[in-house]
């Protein structure tokens, strides 16, 4: 099934000029709600890098269920990784390949580890899995717990509304003061609904079908979406309508998103970041517009 493909100048991806933006950004639809690890003190923390890079298994924590980042297939193709610890299941989207060129630098193969969003720092931080790629943002409260890669790519948010909703032509997000608006809980599509002033923040549900079951349902008036896979949800949920905000007047926040691996990986940072910026924005946008056309529906 075709979608639109996303202009890069929407979209930003590493490269020399990022990395002074990482610590700037807060990001990627999720926000952590984990205890923090105590992260020791700066450069007296030991270098856990070998014990990923001498591996000739990467098990990379993602949900396989958040497309066009991850979702699971029941067959193998050139873009999929298998599942670990889900038996004859792999793993393919955005993540996946960014996780195919991580592991290639490493020269290791990648396996995914399926997990919970919420679960994925404990599963870092516990040894069951070795990196995350899986759409999460570096965040001042996240750092705390773990390290981040410079950002792999960099999105937006927007609203969706029914369509034939009092909103559908609304322009600014002051005119849905009074809206009951929805997101998905432990993730900034929750977080970022406190952007719109005097808004009914609903209580966040677990997964995107909900958010969409729930507008669907008529049980809030807007929920909140990444804007870069704007066409894959429209696809997928007929008579919602995206609202077309005026320069300024929509979301400030951006949401990047970054590998994520164990406190105090120096050499394992270097290695993610080098492979990352040695990818061509051309390459980049090409692998992303193939994961819009793969994506399931």
């Amino acid at each position: 099934m075709g979608h639109t493909s996303v202009s890069m100048s929407r979209r930003v991806f590493v490269g020399a000029g990022l990395a002074a933006l990482t610590g700037a950004l807060v990001g990627c639809q999720r926000s952590s709600t984990l205890e923090l690890v105590e992260p020791g003190t700066g450069d007296k923390r030991d270098d856990t890098s070998d014990a990923v890079l001498s591996k000739k298994k990467i098990r990379i924590g993602m949900e396989a269920a958040y497309a066009p980042y991850n979702w699971q297939v029941s067959e193998a193709s050139e873009f999929t990784i298998p599942i670990d610890n889900v038996a004859g299941a792999y793993a393919d989207g955005y993540d996946v390949q960014i996780a195919k060129i991580v592991c290639e630098a490493i020269g290791a193969e990648a396996v995914a580890v399926k997990q919970s969003f919420a679960g994925l720092i404990d599963a870092l931080n516990s040894g069951k899995i070795d990196l995350i790629i899986a759409g999460m943002s570096d965040t001042e409260e996240r750092r705390q717990s773990i390290d981040f890669s410079d950002p792999y790519f960099i999105g937006y948010f927007g609203l969706f509304v029914k369509e034939g909703s009092k909103y559908q032509d609304a322009t600014t997000l002051a005119e849905f003061s009074g809206a009951a608006v929805l997101g998905q809980k432990d993730t900034m599509l929750d977080t970022v609904i406190d952007e719109i002033p005097g808004v009914v923040h609903k209580n966040g549900v677990d997964s995107i079908a909900g958010v969409f079951s729930n507008l669907n349902n008529g049980t809030c008036d807007a929920v909140t979406y990444n804007v870069e896979n704007e066409a894959g949800y429209m696809a997928q949920n007929p008579g919602i309508v995206p609202i077309r905000f005026a320069p300024g007047d929509g979301f400030k926040e951006e949401v990047p998103c970054n590998v994520g691996m164990k406190k105090g990986s120096k050499k394992l940072l270097k290695v993610v970041n080098d492979a990352l910026s040695a990818v061509s924005e051309e390459e980049r946008q090409t692998i992303w517009d193939a994961c819009l056309e793969r994506q399931p529906a």
